[in-house]
């Protein structure tokens, strides 16, 4: 089981105690907000793109949405989300907990300014019931980002 997973890779920091495992649904921003009584801008949704034949993940924040011309801008690469019955495969864990934990090795993670806003942040871990209350400089060094990257859109408005 791909919480399993996640709870393994996060042992060998002594943090494994620190993966949620909810009672309820978490595979949207809607329900993880619900199910962690929080507000859903401070879920970090994991989405998982293909760069050419490159699997990536790019971490936003909750109300946070891709924008297009960004992304091809950074990536080089139009916007190519990974078919849901791909994801699994190609990332390591099935949609809905998609995480950037104990992914599969060719998997590039990056974290996209939206999250910058917030002390903590709650990604998933590899289940559609689950999630891990980490701080930005946490995640940074749990997801093993590559870098930073500003290819979202759509929370600028929320805060203002």
């Amino acid at each position: 089981m791909s919480i399993q997973k996640v709870r393994d890779y996060f042992s060998q920091w002594g943090m494994e105690d620190r993966v949620m495992e909810l009672s309820q649904s978490s595979a949207t921003v809607e329900e993880a907000a619900a199910a962690l009584h929080t507000e859903g801008r401070r879920i970090a949704k994991s989405m998982s793109f293909l760069v050419g034949d490159h699997p990536i993940l790019v971490l936003f924040a909750g109300d946070a949405r891709v924008d297009n011309h960004k992304f091809k801008e950074r990536f080089h690469k139009k916007a190519t989300m990974i078919k849901a019955s791909d994801v699994e495969r190609l990332i390591g864990h099935p949609v809905g907990g998609v995480c950037p934990f104990a992914v599969n090795d060719d998997v590039e993670v990056f974290l996209d300014e939206s999250l910058k806003r917030f002390q903590t942040v709650f990604p998933a871990c590899g289940t559609a019931n689950s999630a891990i209350e980490l701080t930005l400089p946490e995640l940074e060094t749990y997801s093993h980002a590559r870098e930073w990257v500003d290819v979202s859109k759509g929370w600028q408005e929320a805060n203002q």
